[in-house]
């Protein structure tokens, strides 16, 4: 028994060491730093993600965008910063049993869809004040290219002109498990992130700012909309 206890803690801190080895972002220390590593492993080994970084700004606050496709998208984004995302996550997957504790350490923002999601948004606008970087997808669930048309969520918009942060839209391609959430990970793909320029939102340009985020995320790598 004794033996066996020894390998598993062995084990458990050759994992621990390894993620931290390989972490890029401080998400507040070790405790949750060496799973920062352990997602930039996966995204690399197992999905391919290009050594490409979005193009954050080393400090003050920003807001990341994406579309979204499968349960491995959080990871592709938190391996293309430098910088800890605080993501918006719907909050009957934030309360989900065993992920609970690592969304509530990764400092993910629950959302109540059905109720008030409003103290959503101002607990991320907060931490937009407070100089941190929200990351979000405003479809609101996944959502395929071979879906129906679904407009995005208006949210976005508000808290960038609201906390005048930048917004940097991400278009992912190239996701094997497109649909899946929790085997996406484990899934071998050939991952692409497409990032557009920093956009800029207030109140006077809300619609065109939402047009262009959307054009940004949903137009497929090289393609262009008429």
């Amino acid at each position: 028994m004794i033996v066996y206890f020894t390998i598993v803690i062995f084990i458990a801190v050759v994992i621990w060491f390894i993620g931290l080895q390989n972490a890029k972002a401080d998400w507040g220390g070790p405790s949750v730093n060496w799973l920062d590593g352990w997602t930039r492993l996966i995204c690399r080994y197992i999905h391919r993600l290009p050594e490409q970084k979005i193009a954050l700004p080393e400090t003050g606050p920003a807001i990341v965008v994406a579309n979204h496709v499968s349960g491995v998208d959080p990871l592709l984004l938190i391996s293309a910063s430098t910088r800890p995302l605080r993501f918006l996550i719907a909050r009957e997957e934030y309360e989900r049993p065993i992920v609970h504790w690592l969304f509530k350490k990764a400092g993910c923002i629950p959302v109540d869809r059905t109720g008030r999601p409003e103290q959503a948004l101002r607990q991320a606008l907060r931490a937009l004040q407070q100089g941190e970087i929200i990351a979000l997808f405003p479809h609101g669930k996944i959502h395929l290219d071979s879906d129906p048309p679904r407009k995005i969520k208006g949210g976005v918009g508000r808290l960038a002109s609201w906390s005048s942060a930048p917004v940097f839209p991400v278009r992912i391609d190239g996701v094997t498990a497109q649909g899946k959430v929790f085997t996406a990970p484990f899934v071998p793909s050939r991952v692409q992130l497409t990032m557009s320029p920093a956009l800029h939102c207030s109140t006077e340009t809300m619609l065109q700012c939402l047009q262009d985020i959307s054009s940004a995320i949903e137009t497929p790598a090289g393609i262009k909309k008429n």
